[in-house]
């Protein structure tokens, strides 16, 4: 799978001879090739793809690269000499480029070397990505069911005495253990009054009963990305547990129901807001109700207060409201959803009624 085809049907709405990919993901978009940080690149012409890499890749590269002329940098021929034989080749005057991504450093590199203008067109790459095609949508879902199959085990891993940086190691090992290529993100696992922290970092503090216990992670499959968050209750869980528990859940069903092709990230993200602010808890709601899934866990586009433009048919997006009560608890349920005409199908199987184990 690689998408070169559907980044040159582009250039000509970007005014654009060419694109120069540089950064990670939207390397690995265009080619369906993964190669770490800024070992290759990509370039992509009306004419003609490129992918460009080094000695330790190459063969690879050669491998499961299609669509494309596959380059290899040597000592005295690196990335600028070989792009710059290709601008000449194709006679490109007008060469986009990963504004939001690329180094001053690496562009001012660039911009010396190439007989061309350099323009900035991160959006470009933005605009595509925030639709997926059927192949993208089924390896996000595969990727969610693997984060569910690991959920489903590590549930009975979960009791008084075991520490969050235990969980997380298990969560680790569970979803490269049922098939995953790597974790989305450096799983989040936490307890108790910690659970106030949204990103917080698990630590070596043990689970007690009467806790909350929050897990956010998610996997890589065939290069695609998911993204779960489930929080349980350990022994008991008191009444205003249940309130917050609840309050998060309601919030998340109401902006699942608000969530669809045509609709702004500012309705979505209010339809959930409004809940958990008639509930008393509208100052302990800081982040967006969601964000986009894909290539990366978080990408284009968002959905929060400020997120005005509509989002189209097959946007991939996170449901995923929280309730955060500084040294007492905190609570996130997250699901993956797929924003279709009329609604939005949510691929997390996953149960999220209150849990106490």
């Amino acid at each position: 799978m690689n998408h070169f085809r559907q980044i040159t049907e582009k250039l000509n709405a970007y005014a654009l001879d060419g694109m120069l990919l540089t950064g990670e993901a939207n390397r690995f978009y265009a080619s369906g090739f993964h190669s770490i940080a800024t070992d290759g690149a990509a370039l992509v012409t009306r004419g003609k793809s490129y992918y460009f890499t080094d000695s330790r890749y190459i063969e690879a590269a050669n491998r499961y690269v299609q669509g494309a002329e596959i380059l290899m940098v040597s000592r005295g021929r690196g990335y600028a000499v070989l792009l710059e034989e290709a601008i000449r080749r194709h006679r490109l005057h007008r060469l986009g480029y990963e504004d939001a991504t690329m180094t001053v450093a690496d562009f001012e590199t660039y911009r010396k070397a190439l007989s061309c203008e350099m323009i900035p067109a991160t959006r470009l790459l933005l605009e595509l990505r925030r639709v997926k095609d059927e192949e993208e949508l089924q390896n996000i879902v595969s990727a969610q069911r693997i984060a569910e199959r690991a959920l489903e085990e590590i549930l009975n891993e979960i009791r008084p005495g075991v520490t969050e940086r235990e969980i997380a190691a298990r969560i680790h090992y569970l979803i490269l253990h049922y098939g995953a290529e790597n974790k989305s993100f450096d799983p989040i696992v936490l307890t108790g009054a910690n659970g106030s922290l949204p990103h917080g970092v698990p630590t070596d503090t043990k689970i007690k009963n009467g806790d909350f216990v929050t897990m956010d992670f998610g996997c890589i499959y065939n290069g695609y990305c998911s993204d779960m968050t489930r929080t349980v209750a350990v022994g008991f869980a008191t009444e205003e547990m249940q309130l917050v528990y609840n309050t998060v859940l309601s919030a998340q069903k109401a902006g699942i129901a608000a969530a669809r092709a045509g609709v702004t990230g500012r309705e979505i993200d209010g339809a959930a807001r409004r809940v958990i602010a008639a509930a008393g808890f509208g100052d302990h709601f800081g982040h967006s109700f969601g964000h986009g899934v894909g290539v990366e866990v978080h990408e284009a586009p968002n959905a929060g207060p400020g997120s005005e433009q509509r989002f189209p048919s097959n946007t991939v997006i996170s449901a995923e409201p929280g309730i955060y009560l500084p040294g007492k608890m905190g609570v996130r349920i997250e699901d993956i959803l797929i924003l279709r005409e009329g609604g939005c199908r949510d691929v997390t199987k996953a149960a999220k009624e209150l849990t106490i184990l």
